[in-house]
């Protein structure tokens, strides 16, 4: 089983390319808070992206953001210069956005900016392992992400027949790769179970219990089936992706039963021991207690359209 994969397939991942900028030096640009991830790709140029408390990140030709968490933010070549905010940003135009802005003064900078966005959130986000602020600089892994950030943006210079659509399968791809990139660049520890993932010991520990989270997995069991001690088993899984096994293990039942209630007709009792619980009443205990609701409650708001929709940030069928 390929987890991350499950993951991204399960939050039917999204994405949207708003605005292709052209910008004449001074400029400055001013974004609100959102409840998704706000991408930025420099293609031409250099320019400061900040954040609340005074965080500065310089950006430089070739330099891919994302605001991980939708933070408002500016992104200027001038601090001095009064910030256009960009307010409409949730409309979806028949074609990409592109807005010229600033002075006429050089250097001239080229930006395609979008978001991340999901069409069945759930509790446990990719987001979240991800530090507020991620930079990547497409040349260093390898040409994929850069070559799907050139393909959009030759992709949005000309409105074709189908354009909106191949935005957004490029932008869908292009999220994969961000992450792919990411947890290349991390060390042991970091990352939670994304960065857990590529652990020989863990790694499989993880898809065992993703394929199968009706066992009743104990340390010894999976410890065992990928080569460690009871103990060393423990210490390794909690400090690769910072939580127990067992609470992982919990939040993973959780997670599931979450989608088959959406997703199915299932019984709750059929849904309870698929997952792991012997009664309705044992599962239903725990359900309350992750998600807020019994599972009767929540089918009946999930299967009515309540709860968070798409542009909420990003979250995956994962640990909590």
């Amino acid at each position: 089983m390929d987890i991350l994969a499950e993951v991204l397939d399960r939050v039917r991942l999204g994405g949207t390319l708003l605005f292709h900028f052209e910008l004449g030096h001074p400029w400055n640009l001013s974004l609100p808070e959102r409840p998704y991830a706000l991408f930025h790709y420099l293609s031409r140029g250099s320019a400061t992206l900040a954040l609340d408390q005074g965080r500065e990140f310089p950006m430089t030709e070739g330099d891919f953001f994302v605001v991980t968490r939708g933070e408002p933010h500016v992104i200027y070549s001038d601090r001095d210069t009064k910030p256009f905010a960009i307010r409409d940003i949730e409309r979806l135009p028949e074609r990409l956005a592109f807005v010229r802005h600033g002075g006429s003064a050089e250097p001239l900078t080229m930006m395609i900016c979008g978001n991340f966005t999901v069409a069945r959130p759930s509790r446990g986000s990719v987001l979240e392992l991800l530090p507020p602020v991620l930079r990547l600089k497409p040349t260093e892994d390898g040409g994929w992400l850069e070559a799907i950030l050139k393909r959009m943006v030759s992709e949005s210079a000309l409105e074709r027949p189908g354009q909106a659509v191949a935005l957004s399968r490029l932008t869908e791809v292009l999220f994969v790769e961000v992450l792919r990139s990411w947890i290349r660049s991390l060390g042991p520890g970091e990352g939670g179970w994304l960065g857990a993932m590529a652990d020989p010991h863990i790694g499989p520990a993880l898809q065992l219990i993703h394929e199968r989270p009706d066992r009743a997995w104990s340390l010894g069991d999976l410890g065992q089936r990928v080569g460690l001690g009871r103990s060393a088993f423990s210490a390794r899984f909690t400090k690769l992706v910072g939580q127990s096994m067992y609470r992982y293990l919990i939040a993973r039942r959780m997670s599931e039963a979450a989608f088959l209630l959406e997703t199915t007709d299932e019984a709750i009792a059929r849904i309870a021991t698929a997952v792991g619980y012997e009664t309705v009443a044992a599962f239903s205990k725990v359900f309350l207690r992750h998600h807020g609701l019994s599972p009767g409650r929540y089918r009946a708001i999930r299967r009515s359209g309540g709860g968070r929709r798409q542009g909420d940030v990003l979250e995956a069928e994962v640990a909590e």
